[in-house]
């Protein structure tokens, strides 16, 4: 794609992102829960008519998609690439400090959701242990993570269908940057089965309406166990 071209592709979707009812409509679906286009409306300050034709315009990008269940359209993130690059936007918000002093609500800076796998101290503390135990491997060329042979059979015993995960379309692991921590987490078709898990084993809890994570006494104790980090290190209240 020459410049031309990319200039032609990108500026549609900057301004779709950009005027900033729309802009909070996306922020509120980075958590990966599908949202109605009233409660949208309600979330942007606008009226429902108006979120109607502010949601076609994200559709019209791809940016979101519709899904019809009875009498309700559910609105959700259209793939997990859109929340990367939301994700990457909030990153430049606070560049032209000299200093980054993270405004980051302590409860979503602990663990969160980025998407559909963990953010925040606990998702970076999470990545950093995977590499000092030799789990992952960065590539030299991209962001792209490849699994250790180690790596593999420590995920499967985990529960995690690798081989299932890498023959999805969806890319299978990457380095994820953090915008309350300016500091990679582990983003992809792995890391959104990590949730899924910890999730199952009730080692994590969602929090109602929020795109905070809880990790639960058990998830302290299989932090520790199985990966050796502390609620000291990963900053747990």
């Amino acid at each position: 794609m020459d410049v031309e071209d990319a200039d032609s592709a990108v500026a549609p979707i900057a301004a779709a992102i950009g005027e900033p009812a729309r802009a909070r409509m996306l922020y509120c679906l980075v958590d990966g829960r599908a949202r109605t286009s009233t409660e949208l409306a309600a979330v942007a300050d606008v009226t429902p008519s108006t979120a109607s034709v502010h949601l076609q315009r994200l559709q019209r990008q791809k940016l979101v998609k519709a899904l019809a269940q009875g009498r309700h359209r559910y609105y959700s993130l259209d793939r997990p690439e859109v929340a990367t690059a939301l994700e990457a936007l909030h990153v430049l918000t606070d560049l032209n400090e000299t200093q980054f002093s993270p405004r980051t609500p302590h409860r979503l800076r602990e663990a969160r959701t980025c998407y559909d796998h963990i953010a925040g101290t606990l998702g970076v503390a999470l990545f950093d242990r995977f590499r000092t135990l030799d789990w992952v491997l960065e590539r030299d060329d991209a962001t792209d993570i490849d699994l250790t042979p180690a790596g593999r059979v420590a995920f499967e015993r985990l529960g995690i269908d690798v081989q299932q995960l890498l023959e999805l379309r969806r890319r299978f692991a990457f380095a994820c940057l953090d915008w309350s921590e300016r500091r990679p987490h582990l983003g992809g078709g792995l890391a959104a089965a990590i949730l899924r898990v910890f999730v199952q084993r009730d080692w994590i809890a969602r929090e109602l309406d929020s795109r905070a994570l809880r990790v639960t006494p058990e998830g302290r104790r299989q932090l520790e166990q199985r990966f050796g980090i502390t609620a000291r290190e990963a900053k747990l209240s």
